[in-house]
């Protein structure tokens, strides 16, 4: 069953499991202002409907996300009004903290399991979003790398790697912009499965039937209260601060010359050239 008119998300309800697919496989799903406001009403929806016990989150195309659309906010597209406040420090901070802090955390929050399903890139902001849900099914070709470093940015904005992976991975995956493979990142913990990529939709939604026989209390509450431990083991404390922190970052004289050249470019492809291994 298909509920609404999206145009960068696909929304589906099978029996108890909702599936919200990223649809912009033309852009390997990189995140737009329209396709996180469409992603956050399609999980209202999948809350408002008390049949569905899980929700999937899925990526069209060969690549799951390439992070934010960068494009979008320095290229030369017709700017929104979150572009257009990004003139200011304050407006910057503003943007960011709707709608990437405060949208990610709704989705880390969410009252009912979540389970990333991840093929190809998971590039940046595509490795955050794909943290927030509880759980993350990985194909065999998927890969995560978070480069921003070396874009002088402190990675994104909700830090998420050192509660993903021990902290010495953590930082050699961001300093050294590492790109981990689908089996590395289940070794760390951060991937519950890898499966064939042809078999990764039905891995998934077997996980997604398994867990919609837990009756739904219980298994909000549980959720929560793993949720909770986290949060006084300090993760909630922790992005606070690195979300303070990388807007600090944003204003140096560093990223504000990296900002200019960044603009001066054609495409991202080209900005990403710059930053790649030899």
């Amino acid at each position: 069953m298909t509920d609404a008119p999206f145009t960068t998300i696909r929304y589906e309800v099978d029996g108890p499991v909702a599936t919200i697919t990223l649809d912009r496989p033309h852009v390997a799903n990189a995140q737009n202002t329209t396709l996180i406001d469409e992603l956050d009403q399609a999980f209202d929806q999948a809350q408002a409907d008390d049949d569905v016990r899980v929700v999937i989150l899925a990526g069209a195309g060969k690549h799951w996300s390439a992070g934010h659309d960068l494009k979008a906010l320095v290229g030369d597209e017709e700017p929104d009004h979150w572009r257009l406040m990004r003139d200011t420090p304050e407006g910057k901070f503003r943007h960011e903290q709707v709608m990437y802090f405060d949208r990610c955390l709704r989705i880390r929050n969410f009252p009912k399991p979540t389970i990333a399903s991840v093929q190809g890139k998971c590039i940046a902001a595509g490795v955050m979003l794909a943290c927030m849900c509880d759980l993350i099914v990985a194909s065999d070709d998927a890969s995560f790398q978070n480069p921003v470093l070396r874009m002088t940015g402190a990675g994104v904005e909700i830090l998420v790697e050192p509660w993903e992976m021990p902290a010495r991975k953590a930082k050699e995956f961001l300093l050294c912009a590492q790109t981990f493979t689908a089996s590395e990142a289940e070794r760390l913990g951060m991937v519950n499965r890898v499966v064939a990529r042809e078999q990764l939709e039905a891995e998934t939604r077997a996980m997604a039937d398994a867990i919609a026989l837990v009756p739904p209390t219980t298994a909000e509450v549980v959720k929560r209260s793993i949720n909770k431990t986290l949060d006084l083991m300090g993760q909630r404390d922790s992005w606070d601060y690195h979300f303070m922190s990388h807007h600090w970052m944003h204003n140096t004289r560093t990223a504000l010359d990296a900002l200019s050249a960044r603009q001066s470019k054609s495409s991202m492809k080209e900005v990403f050239a710059e930053h790649r291994d030899d």
